[in-house]
């Protein structure tokens, strides 16, 4: 009998925890493949200390020194630990191959897509930074802050002026690709995991801004990104 997955997880101050995009991305994979899994929640400040426990290993920083991050997941059926939510993708749909996310051996492709996808989203990461710091314990908050301010430097606001026009052109361009295929999916009629990478982020934004705020996301080209979350969170049964 099949044992359930550990899925290492950030905690914070909203219903049911989970907020941020990257755990999200492995919880919505394993999901839709129908594999049994139970999540571990983590303070934010306590990520180092608990992923050197459990012997996961560390991510590298733009300047090439070594952090501890979340999503990690572990496999007692294989004895396996991965760290990040990419290399966590792969794993399972090597391990674990019905209901592909990487359809058609396009991995390759898909790895392309999530680094240019990030690269839209980035330049706006400042109000998310923000409103992400806000809902997490005081201690986390501030350990958040010193740690996420190393790459985007502070000061951070939540005034979303340039900061909008930032993302709303992201998302125009990801629209454009949507926009590309005959299908509701990125690649068309088939879901993959580019469709859960955006899925992902826009549920942070939920998850985390105020009210207005995600409604002004849900606002642009035609309503297309509420529509996204709600189609993908159907699909892998999150909804």
């Amino acid at each position: 009998m099949m044992q359930p997955l550990v899925l290492y997880d950030i905690l914070s101050e909203l219903p049911g925890n989970n907020f941020s995009p990257n755990p999200a991305k492995p919880r919505f994979v394993l999901s839709y493949k129908d594999l049994p899994f139970v999540t571990l929640w983590v303070e934010y400040s306590d990520i180092s200390v608990a992923m050197k426990a459990v012997g996961a290993k560390p991510n590298k920083r733009r300047d090439g020194s070594d952090v501890y991050t979340v999503p990690v997941l572990s496999d007692p059926n294989t004895g396996a630990l991965i760290t990040d939510s990419l290399e966590i993708a792969s794993y399972l749909e090597k391990t674990y191959p019905e209901k592909p996310i990487f359809p058609n051996n396009s991995e390759p492709l898909i790895r392309a897509f999530d680094s240019d996808h990030l690269s839209l989203v980035r330049p706006a990461i400042k109000s998310i930074y923000t409103r992400s710091a806000e809902i997490l314990s005081p201690a986390s908050a501030k350990f958040f802050i010193g740690l996420r301010s190393k790459d985007i430097p502070l000061p951070w606001d939540a005034k979303y002026d340039e900061d909008w026009d930032l993302l709303e052109k992201g998302y125009n361009t990801i629209y454009e690709w949507y926009q590309k295929t005959d299908g509701k999916w990125i690649m068309g009629d088939t879901f993959s995991y580019p469709d859960i990478v955006v899925a992902c982020y826009l549920l942070w934004y939920k998850r985390v801004m105020k009210e207005e705020e995600w409604v002004r996301i849900c606002s642009w080209n035609g309503g297309k990104w509420a529509q996204v979350l709600a189609d993908v969170e159907k699909e892998c049964k999150l909804a």
